[in-house]
């Protein structure tokens, strides 16, 4: 399977300008906890073109989890509704009771792209490490689609290289298109025209895909395919996007006083 149409079909509907990307975001109030008065994680969980900072409406997902120390606990009857850049979005807090690697997932309600006529399915997920403990951040989930982190997906710096692998029904998928955005909070950055707006890279042939990132915040990848079975709109076919997203946090270090 490689990336879905819709992205062509954009670009045919929208003429000569870019289809800009989608993102499922579930972004934590911090990637590391080490003290106990932050044991209360905050999850923001919407749909957006981050780096542009446009939001698109999203219905309640049909599941929120988080995995740690080998079990999964379902979180999804703590999403409250929320908004994210004026649209409809959710938000959920979990507190981390022990030392762990916390892997939270999200599993949306298909959402209807008319723009290019397909829905689009992002499986979501970010990992937050509690408490001095840092295995199992590379363990899969068992989503349909995943991107399984070959960096540490927390503690980073801005400027390192992130790896991962794109996998779909748990197998590595070769050559999937990966994009890449920026939450460009408070508009920080501006790119210096649409082309720069997301990034791309392709996965091997191993479905591994390597990215540098250039400054710190919040990065989010989505490797991009098409789902084998399409799912009907108004009595037609339509195609679906299968996105595997991981969001991952890169700091700038501290400088000395």
């Amino acid at each position: 399977m490689r990336k879905s149409l819709c992205f062509s079909l954009a670009l045919l509907l929208c003429g000569s300008s870019l289809a800009h990307a989608h993102f499922g975001m579930v972004i934590p109030s911090s990637s590391t906890v080490t003290k106990k008065k932050a044991a209360t994680v905050h999850l923001d969980v919407a749909f957006t073109h981050p780096m542009e900072q446009q939001g698109m409406d999203m219905a309640k997902p049909k599941k929120l989890t988080v995995t740690a120390n080998g079990a999964t606990e379902d979180l999804t009857a703590k999403l409250a509704p929320a908004t994210l850049l004026g649209h409809k979005a959710w938000k959920a807090s979990h507190s981390l009771a022990k030392p762990g690697v916390y892997q939270f997932a999200v599993e949306p309600e298909p959402y209807f792209e008319p723009a290019e006529d397909c829905f689009i399915i992002h499986y979501t997920k970010t990992v937050v490490a509690a408490f001095g403990e840092e295995e199992g951040w590379d363990a899969p989930l068992g989503l349909k689609t995943e991107i399984v982190p070959l960096t540490r997906p927390f503690a980073a710096y801005a400027g390192n290289l992130f790896q991962g692998r794109v996998l779909l029904d748990g197998k590595p998928v070769a050559h999937s298109v990966v994009e890449v955005e920026y939450y460009n909070k408070g508009k920080t950055h501006t790119p210096p025209d649409d082309y720069f707006v997301t990034q791309t890279v392709k996965a091997d042939e191993n479905g591994v895909f390597s990215f540098a990132v250039p400054w710190a915040g919040w990065w989010g990848f989505a490797a991009l395919n098409t789902a084998e079975d399409k799912m009907e709109r108004n009595g037609e076919n339509k195609d679906v996007e299968l996105g595997a997203v991981i969001w991952v946090n890169f700091a700038a270090p501290r400088k000395s006083r």
